[in-house]
């Protein structure tokens, strides 16, 4: 798709328009195909990346550019960057049918993906094949929704999933030391938070080899930090807990 805009002589390529109604009237931005969904969900964290321009239409396909009066009156300010950040926030994505399609369809593969990535069959700890994966989100009737991201939508899907098949988060594998003086108290505090503990010494301090959930892995790491106050040490030994092979459904 190509748009001139004779009110700069500018020419627009690859663009995608979004679109905002506010204040009775209509307000358009030129952006980038396939960076506002990645400025949707965090992954481009650059305006200057999703703008074309900063310039806010009326309709972008005529190059038609939107009054300064309009815009303070329907945004209560006149700044670009601004309403620009709004529209692409809260605004709607101009796209054909088969964009939208192809763009649902390239989302689903993705947060099945991060799926397979992440899980494993807590029996075998074998990881399950993204083609698993998707076969099993299409016995739920998974929908992506394309204005949330694939990350948040891959924690629902496993969640999901839990009910049809046997899925849950691969373990990672840490290792700790903590000062003898800290050890015994901190073990207590940790163990709520440890899913099992393959070796443990405690001599002239704790060293302890364990599993974990990854979304505890924060609260661990400031927990051995903050206790012995710099003391400690933590290791990853492994990001995922997995024996080799794929699982297959039978």
């Amino acid at each position: 798709m190509s748009i001139f805009t004779p009110t700069n002589q500018i020419r627009l390529t690859n663009v995608a328009v979004v679109r905002m109604k506010k204040g009775g009237k209509r307000f358009e931005i030129a952006c980038y195909k396939n960076k506002v969904m990645s400025w949707r969900s965090g992954a481009e964290k650059d305006l200057d990346e999703v703008l074309q321009t900063n310039t806010v239409f009326v309709n972008v396909s005529k190059g038609q550019v939107a009054k300064k009066e309009d815009l303070s009156n329907a945004f209560g300010t006149d700044d670009l960057t601004e309403i620009c950040k709004q529209i692409l926030s809260k605004g709607e994505l101009q796209v054909s049918d088969r964009e939208r399609q192809s763009q649902l369809e390239q989302m689903f593969r993705d947060i099945a993906t991060i799926v397979a990535e992440k899980c494993v069959n807590p029996e075998t700890k074998r990881p399950y094949t993204v083609s698993l994966i998707e076969r099993a989100m299409k016995d739920i009737h998974f929908s992506v929704k394309a204005n949330k991201s694939t990350k948040q939508q891959a924690l629902e899907v496993i969640k999901q999933l839990k009910e049809s098949i046997q899925i849950q988060r691969a373990h990672m594998r840490l290792r700790f030391v903590l000062p003898a003086k800290d050890g015994k108290r901190l073990k207590e505090k940790l163990r709520p938070l440890i899913k099992a503990v393959e070796d443990e010494d405690f001599d002239d301090q704790l060293e302890m080899v364990c599993l974990i959930d990854p979304g505890c892995f924060r609260e661990i790491d400031e927990l051995i930090r903050c206790e012995t106050k710099g003391k400690g040490t933590l290791e990853v030994l492994s990001l995922k807990d997995v024996e080799e092979g794929d699982e297959k459904l039978e």
